[in-house]
């Protein structure tokens, strides 16, 4: 009985002792790493003269529609065909889609839309901008090229229908340091191209 009760003592003390090691492992795991700094970019609202006068016809912005792969902040790199990496040091300002859906809703505003915001804003909607981002990546398989395609559906909100939809599709030539400013420049492009197509297609 004497030997049972002290190996049940040392088995304890064992143990504990584990417990022990295995939380200072842990304790130094967690407060030894030190999270890598990323830079943090953004894109740019389109603010150009598209000859859209000031109308106060409602649209709301959906957010986009995307592939996991474009649904975060990290910046696509394809090397090939199926080939697909992260752009190291360096992420968008917020998940892709809600920067997309932010930045075409600042581009209407800045064109001349005054009735233009986001789900959740208490809108009194006449019209549904839907999108779904289909492509946001550089292609460094042969010539580096930013490209970016947005497909965007204009959806009457009083009705049900569709009132157009398009794929705008652009790119820009991309170089090693500044794949995040061809982006930008490829999304510009279709930011403007956008803003004009709505003007079109609620009468303006």
């Amino acid at each position: 009985m004497t030997n049972f009760l002290l190996d049940k003592k040392l088995l304890n003390s064992c143990v504990a002792a584990c417990l022990s090691l295995l939380l200072t492992g842990c304790g130094t795991a967690l407060t030894g790493s030190t999270p890598v700094a990323l830079d943090t970019v953004t894109l740019t609202a389109s603010n150009t003269e598209t000859g859209v006068r000031k109308s106060r016809v409602q649209i709301l912005i959906a957010e986009p529609k995307a592939l996991k792969i474009y649904d975060s902040q990290n910046i696509v790199v394809t090397t090939s065909a199926n080939g697909v990496e992260y752009l190291g040091g360096v992420q968008w300002a917020d998940r892709l889609p809600s920067l997309v859906q932010i930045k075409l809703a600042e581009s209407l505003q800045n064109a001349g839309f005054m009735g233009v915001g986001l789900p959740g804003q208490g809108l009194a909607i006449d019209y549904q901008l839907i999108t779904e981002i289909r492509d946001f990546s550089v292609s460094v398989a042969g010539e580096s090229r930013a490209k970016v395609s947005i497909f965007v559906k204009l959806l009457n909100d009083r009705n049900g229908t569709v009132v157009a939809s398009r794929v705008f599709e652009a790119e820009a030539p991309a170089q090693t340091q500044s794949y995040p400013v061809s982006l930008d420049a490829a999304f510009g492009q279709i930011s403007n191209d956008v803003v004009a197509w709505v003007a079109k297609g609620v009468g303006n």
